[in-house]
């Protein structure tokens, strides 16, 4: 079925099978990138733009400094902790030319959080974002770290406005707090040092070292780092690149709201987009809505990449719908659900469809993705070029076309496993140990594409009966009141469990009958919400992703 899929939805001459060509690492992807497109932009954040040639040279200098002045060794783990800024390519793809494997963190995280990664993955050395510098110095004794580095946001600006930047945000915004690292040095001193370093050329990574270990969100249990390789990386960004047919090298402007460190942004934008040569536009605080959209405006934009949250965001300022969308011709969905309510307004709004694709940490990580040229909306697409999918049932027994069970994939994006988790690796595998388990409810259409049902663990059973609730959050969000919802099972007498409707109204006058009301014209009776609660916003994770945990049990 998929190989039939290949010939009847991909161009002539696109390959179901990988080829790595002379790619042996990400490093000789980057090299590649920045010899071929030297003179093209490829990062601009708050008014400063980088060629890739100047990334190429400012990577390097970073390396050099690593490798000069730290006893760091190939192979030795480094923690990136910062949100989107031109600081963030620099240190990351320095770090892999100094041999180093990248340990991507969420800037957000409680100190807990962090004392648990740093250790779990034995990291030697950290470059923080001096924002976070307090929560930083109080988790440091509980680990093994040796080296750190402290960037500030203007770091990369011309000096006289770096200066000026960085004090009225310490001491007039009063946005860094008061910390003292021992042995600290600062970003600036360390790329000074680099530049006057030799940076040697010697860190040769084959396919299957690891280049990164990405943390899981822990949602299930303690957080695990997914060791992706070379392998890994490179082959999903090969695979994007099969799968993106419409994309024009050296012409792309791409405006990247997701963080860098989170795996969709990290392998779509910053690794992926080095293929095509294009401009990545980096949105440090996308939660500021307003600075966001004034942002694009300044920007012939191509290309964005978002969640159904941010999407939801981004309409509903008044200043996003006068923006020009004419140059706008791919928006890629991942992190989340799409709602087909709101891919319908986008498309309508901006004159683009959205692209929903489906990944997860574990798998680099895209593994199907809607072609720009076929996409069906309401669909996570289909497989991209060299992954193969299988729907199970609880046994593990393969299901025919158009029932759900659980995704399963197999693939050269596929992790090499949990660092340091044997177990953990095995239980996300098939018995047979070939094919990953994604957590996931969906199925396969005749026609190749999949969609997805729900997660596996968020199911919600009404007296026997399964809900998805993506479904119920689906069909609510129709409302023209209802400003985004999540939808969640709450413990019932009769029934085991009932729904329960979390809504963010844009009219005050909505009340929690009219939602259900709504909802009992499009879904069956045990579908719908027995409760509905109004907030004033719903919690989310860094990246905007709703977290329904957090409103189970409320």
């Amino acid at each position: 079925m998929v190989d039939r899929i290949w010939l009847d939805i991909y161009p002539q001459g696109v390959s179901s099978e990988i080829d790595f060509g002379d790619y042996e690492s990400v490093l000789d992807v980057f090299d590649s990138a920045c010899k071929k497109y030297a003179d093209r932009p490829a990062f601009h954040n708050m008014g400063v733009t980088i060629t890739y040639g100047e990334l190429d040279k400012l990577s390097a200098d970073f390396a050099a400094y690593l490798q000069n002045h730290t006893d760091l060794k190939p192979g030795d783990r480094i923690a990136v902790q910062m949100p989107n800024l031109i600081q963030y390519p620099i240190v990351t793809f320095g770090a892999m030319r100094a041999g180093l494997i990248v340990v991507n963190t969420n800037p957000m995280y409680t100190t807990r959080e962090m004392e648990h990664q740093f250790n779990d993955a034995g990291c030697k050395a950290l470059v923080v974002l001096a924002n976070f510098g307090d929560a930083v110095a109080d988790v440091l004794p509980k680990t093994g770290i040796k080296h750190v580095i402290i960037t500030q946001v203007a770091d990369m600006q011309p000096m006289i406005k770096r200066v000026l930047m960085n004090f009225v945000i310490k001491h007039i915004k009063k946005m860094v707090p008061d910390f003292k690292i021992k042995g600290a040095v600062s970003f600036t001193k360390a790329m000074s040092l680099g530049g006057s370093a030799t940076y040697k050329e010697d860190a040769n990574p084959s396919l299957d070292d690891v280049a990164v270990l990405q943390y899981t969100g822990g949602t299930t249990g303690v957080a695990k780092g997914a060791m992706l390789t070379h392998r890994n990386l490179v082959a999903n960004m090969l695979q994007m690149d099969l799968s993106l047919r419409t994309l024009r090298p050296g012409q792309e402007v791409a405006i990247t709201p997701l963080p860098l460190y989170h795996i969709f942004s990290f392998t779509v934008n910053c690794l992926g987009l080095m293929t095509y040569g294009a401009l990545n536009v980096l949105i440090t605080n996308p939660r500021d809505i307003p600075g966001f959209v004034k942002e694009m405006g300044q920007h012939r934009f191509t290309t964005l990449s978002g969640l159904n949250t941010l999407f939801v965001g981004l309409m509903n300022n008044a200043e996003f719908k006068k923006l020009d969308f004419s140059s706008l011709k791919l928006t890629i969905a991942g992190g989340m659900a799409m709602q087909r309510s709101v891919a319908e307004k986008w498309e309508q709004m901006t004159g683009c469809t959205v692209a929903e694709g489906f990944g997860m940490t574990e798998t680099s990580p895209v593994v199907s993705l809607n072609p720009p040229y076929a996409i069906q909306v309401g669909t996570i697409g289909i497989p991209v070029p060299g992954t193969d999918v299988k729907i199970v049932d609880e046994e593990e027994n393969e299901l025919p076309l158009g029932e759900s069970g659980e995704l399963c994939v197999r693939g050269p994006q596929v992790m090499k496993g949990y660092w340091q988790r044997e177990e953990a690796t095995k239980e996300t595998m098939t018995e047979d140990g070939e094919w990953l388990k994604t957590g996931d409810i969906a199925l396969l259409q005749e026609d190749g594409y999949l969609r997805i049902v729900d997660r596996k663990k968020d199911m919600i059973l009404v007296s026997g009966f399964n809900v998805y609730p993506n479904e119920v959050e689906d069909e609510a969000s129709k409302h023209p009141a209802v400003v985004e919802c999540a939808a969640v099972g709450v413990p019932d007498d009769k029934s085991g469990e009932a729904v329960k409707l979390f809504v963010v109204k844009s009219d005050p006058n909505l009340t929690s009958e009219d939602v259900i009301a709504h909802c009992r014209k499009h879904l069956t009776g045990y579908k719908i919400p027995r409760y509905v609660e109004f907030r004033t916003d719903l919690p989310k994770t860094n990246v905007g992703k709703i977290l329904r945990r957090e409103l189970r049990g409320q």
